[in-house]
Order: structure tokens, then C-alpha cells, then sequence
């Protein structure tokens, strides 16, 4: 797998792992997608703030990134979906997505537990499978954070069975996300920045 198609301060700045030639499409079919994505990434940097004060529903990581994308016409989609046999129906439902514009999912997964990702996941299938999406992102830790969190004494607010990379790339080498192509961004020490 190449990434050479990515801006080059985007690879220095983040984990990227890419399955199915997700950027590809991102870039030929979808290129105003992709460009409100890379705009977003490039503006983004994790603030000492952002993770010495405590939040409410919604982390400060997870807030700054939705509001630049709703701001480009992004949104919060919940999908109706039923699967018809002969007279029988039956719904399937399908979780929120947290950002989706034209086709595209993205979901940013912070400090969720674990199986938040098994969720997205399936979701991603689902949606993939029936042809409401084309792509599926996920915005998450890189596993070096935990160094940060140690120091400011939040490690085990970040704890191991949160979301963070190693806890996600397994289950999509195992074939959680099944034919969807996906693109996984890890946020890395670079863009942390001490602002206190």
C-alpha cells in the first residue's frame, strides 16, 4: 500500500492505514469529500486543554472535528433501513453516523470502549452492502498518546480497553469492515501541543 497520494503533512502527522483503495475512490469519485477531510486533518492539533479538563457528552477532539465538517455541510445521519422477503418485512437497523456527506461515513472514535469499534464496523458493512455508503473513515489514537496521558496523569481515564489503534486494526485485518473500503487516520504525539 502507497500513501503517496496523501499530502505529505498529513502522513507526517498521522497514523494512516487504508483497506480496498479507499482513497482512490475518496480522490477520483469523491474529491470534495476529500478535500474537506484533508482541510480538516491539516487544521487539527491535540491540545494539553482538550485533555486536562474533563468533558461532557462529546470530547473536545471529537467536537473540534465535527464542527469543521458540519460547517461544510457534513451531518449527523441516521439511516432507515428494512430488508423486504416476499410480504415479510424486517428492519435492520443501523447505528448514527457521527459525519457523512455524499456517500461517505466517518466516525471519530476517541475514548470510547473498545467494542464501539465493532459497532462502526458493522455499520460500515451494512451500509457498504447496501449501497448507502462508498467509504468508511475512522479518526482514532495512535497508541503513543498513552505516553501523554501517563505524564498528565489521565493514563487510566485513556485506559487499554479504550479505542486507540492497536485495539481497531486487528478487527479489520480480520474482516470486521468486510468489502467497504476504509481509511483510518491515527492521531500521533506530532500534533500534540502544550497550550497551558
Amino acid at each position: 500500500m502507497t500513501l503517496d497520494h496523501i499530502p505529505a503533512e498529513i502522513r507526517q502527522l498521522y497514523e494512516i492505514h487504508e483497506w480496498k483503495h479507499a482513497c482512490a475512490i475518496l480522490q477520483t469519485d469523491f474529491p470534495a469529500e476529500w478535500n474537506d477531510i484533508i482541510e480538516v486533518l491539516t487544521q487539527f492539533r491535540l491540545y494539553k486543554s482538550w485533555l486536562t479538563t474533563g468533558g461532557g457528552q462529546k470530547s473536545k477532539i471529537s467536537g473540534f472535528i465535527d464542527n469543521l465538517l458540519y460547517q461544510k455541510g457534513w451531518e449527523e445521519k441516521d439511516f432507515s433501513t428494512q430488508v423486504v422477503v416476499d410480504d415479510h418485512t424486517m428492519e435492520t437497523p443501523t447505528h448514527k453516523i457521527d459525519c457523512y456527506k455524499n456517500r461517505i461515513a466517518l466516525e471519530i472514535e476517541w475514548n470510547n470502549k473498545d467494542p464501539f469499534y465493532d459497532r462502526d464496523l458493522n455499520n460500515f458493512r451494512l451500509l457498504f452492502d447496501l449501497r448507502a455508503i462508498s467509504v468508511g473513515i475512522i479518526i482514532t489514537r495512535c497508541d503513543e498518546l498513552q505516553e501523554i496521558f501517563k505524564e498528565l496523569g489521565r493514563g487510566s481515564s485513556f485506559g487499554a480497553s479504550t479505542t486507540h489503534m492497536s485495539k481497531l486494526l486487528p478487527r479489520i485485518e480480520g474482516g470486521s469492515g468486510a468489502g467497504c473500503p476504509l481509511l483510518v487516520f491515527g492521531i500521533s504525539k506530532k500534533l500534540y501541543i502544550e497550550d497551558e
